[in-house]
């Protein structure tokens, strides 16, 4: 037996990917999302996730898309007070460790402050895998006893993981209809594994934010449709 969780990340970024993970839950495969606590469409997806208490709901931590939560965290956000891009981060000043951990908190706390119950925390881009930025990442998970997604099968020092292993290839050229069929061939039995997707309902705050849109409608496609083989099991 193979456990997975199937996670859909960017939970808040707009109201069709809100839909779309929504969706990929009640008619699909999805059995836990990540939720970024920045975006203007946060409230949505936290409406939506009141709705549905028994989808896994973790805390999407954001350093690389729309506005802080905090002020006065200049290392973090470029001339427009909006936090900088991937490509800017670390161009010029390097981030504040104590900035960014008041921030990262903040998105914390505002997840606690719905009354929902976090599941675990990753974050947008990957960003909390970075080495340099790993020591608050250890404090937030001991400070709100939350386990943290793995990078592959790496696991942050000290900090507890979702899963056996992290799995990022379910995206762009690696979504295909047979992804599912042939992921047993990958892993083996024993294991528990977290798949990373993104599926979404196209929409023009999502185009206007996103490089990655029209694929995210086939992922959709794909998790609403597939039928888990044996030995692969939802967790």
């Amino acid at each position: 037996m193979i456990k997975l969780i199937v996670n859909a990340d960017d939970f808040g970024l707009s109201p069709g990917v809100n839909h779309g993970i929504i969706d990929s839950y009640l008619y699909g495969i999805v059995n836990s999302t990540s939720m970024m606590m920045n975006m203007d469409w946060t409230e949505h997806a936290i409406q939506l996730a009141q709705n549905h208490p028994e989808l896994r709901v973790g805390i999407h931590l954001v350093l690389t898309c729309g506005r802080p939560l905090t002020k006065n965290t200049p290392t973090l956000v470029n001339e427009d007070g909006g936090f900088k891009s991937l490509s800017e981060l670390g161009k010029k000043e390097k981030v504040s460790l104590t900035e960014l951990e008041k921030e990262w908190t903040a998105q914390v706390e505002r997840f606690i402050e719905t009354g929902l119950k976090p599941t675990h925390l990753d974050s947008h881009h990957h960003i909390h895998t970075i080495v340099e930025l790993q020591s608050v990442v250890r404090k937030l998970s001991k400070k709100f006893g939350l386990p943290v997604r793995r990078n592959g099968r790496i696991s942050i020092e000290g900090v507890e993981p979702t899963a056996d292993i992290s799995i990022f290839d379910f995206y762009s050229e690696g979504v295909k209809e047979d992804y599912f069929a042939m992921l047993s061939n990958q892993l083996e039995d024993g294991i528990t594994a977290e798949i990373m997707c993104h599926p979404a309902y196209l929409d023009k705050t999502l185009l206007n934010l996103s490089s990655y849109t029209f694929k995210r409608l086939t992922e959709l496609e794909i998790l609403t449709s597939t039928i888990l083989p044996d030995p692969l099991v939802l967790l």
